[in-house]
């Protein structure tokens, strides 16, 4: 099941539960030190040189045990970034999810897969070609992936439940939402898989939707958009899918209805027109189009003692370089003129201290006075998007 010792898989669950680490940092501390025990070891005094004022703290061994004791009483499974069995196409984002629970059927995260997202109050007609896609797409062998929202991801849910469901949860693996959807969840469970980042037990918090948003389009080959306004969450799903080189599909809706306003927009910008299962499948064969995951772009390639000075020479130097707005963490490189592996060391450092945030798809930013999106930092706010 796992190229990793039982040791190291436990470190690496605590690495990714560690304050101010998210998948950003756990690559590249992973690059660093080689194993999450040597990066634990060195992260108080990686942040505190970085300008950390209070020391920062990692998952304790006793709160590793307490989340796998619930993970396995509730019959759990975990996926841990290096298991032998970890899916490939999870793995080949940059950066890979750390960790993950699945509750159900595991074995569907091998099986070539697709995402249906759409509005949360959708139209009764956008339900009907949601769950009858899914139906069909299921039929054709393709895992089905959504969000377990209201609307659009139930209908995809509930036309795809009986051939393969995935639904990717923002809380816990445990956490149902929202909770009329119980049923709904059982049945997942039961037949399906659903899956989650968050520790056992976690309400979802606002910030979490974005993320799990990504591990939709992640999980997927393709992303199908049935309805969404301008501004919605899956309209990010498809923004997310497109950055990931995942096929971005929409179906056309009435331009009086502000729902499909987003989705139309999708389509004048170049998405896939769908107007049923054979359009996804004469795009997407039944086999996985993924290539294997590259070594990280600032793999280190000095040895630690010369990382480490390098990162102390340039650490302030590439903070004066940020601002609020997000840039691409190779310009800041660039304008250093120093090697990538020494300046994205020292970035890890500064987000580590709180100073800096780090973003999928190779993006930086100082960290501002409140936060919003999709950030490296692990969200505190208990409040539900």
């Amino acid at each position: 099941m796992s190229g990793l010792s039982d040791q190291e898989r436990f470190d690496r669950l605590r690495l990714a539960r560690t304050d101010q680490v998210g998948p950003v940092a756990f690559s590249g501390l992973l690059e660093r030190f080689g194993s999450a025990s040597r990066a634990l070891s060195a992260l108080p005094d990686l942040a505190r040189r970085a300008g950390r004022a209070a020391p920062l703290r990692a998952a304790s061994a006793k709160e590793i045990e307490a989340e796998l004791a619930a993970g396995k009483a509730v019959g759990a499974r975990l996926f841990v970034l290096g298991d032998r069995d970890f899916p490939p196409q999870l793995a080949a984002l940059d950066p890979p999810p750390p960790v993950f629970w699945c509750r159900g059927w595991p074995e569907l995260l091998h099986r070539p897969s697709v995402a249906i997202v759409g509005a949360r109050s959708a139209s009764v007609s956008a339900q009907k070609l949601a769950q009858d896609l899914a139906r069909d797409l299921g039929a054709a062998g393709f895992a089905v992936v959504s969000g377990m929202a209201r609307g659009v991801d139930a209908a995809a849910h509930r036309g795809s439940v009986q051939q393969g469901s995935i639904a990717v949860l923002a809380g816990g693996v445990d956490d149902v939402y929202p909770p009329e959807h119980e049923a709904l969840y059982q049945q997942i469970i039961g037949q399906g898989a659903c899956v989650s980042e968050n520790p056992m037990g976690r309400r979802a918090t606002a910030r979490d939707f974005p993320r799990r948003n990504r591990i939709i389009s992640g999980l997927s080959l393709g992303v199908v958009v049935v309805e969404a306004e301008l501004r919605s969450g899956s309209l990010i799903t498809a923004r997310l899918a497109a950055e990931q080189g995942r096929d971005v599909f929409a179906m056309p809706g009435s331009p009086l209805d502000p729902r499909c306003r987003g989705s139309n927009d999708l389509l004048r910008h170049g998405a896939i027109l769908c107007e049923g299962a054979s359009d996804v499948l004469s795009v997407l064969s039944a086999e996985p189009r993924l290539s294997e995951p590259e070594t990280h772009p600032f793999a280190a390639r000095l040895d630690e003692a010369e990382l480490a000075a390098a990162a102390e020479r340039l650490r302030e130097d590439a903070y004066q370089l940020l601002s609020p707005s997000p840039v691409a963490r190779d310009l800041v490189v660039q304008h250093l003129g120093a090697p990538a592996a020494a300046v994205f060391a020292a970035l890890v450092e500064l987000s580590l201290a709180g100073r800096a945030e780090l973003m999928p798809g190779g993006m930086v930013c100082r960290t501002p006075p409140s936060g919003s999106g999709i950030t490296d930092a692990s969200p505190t706010s208990r409040q539900r998007d």
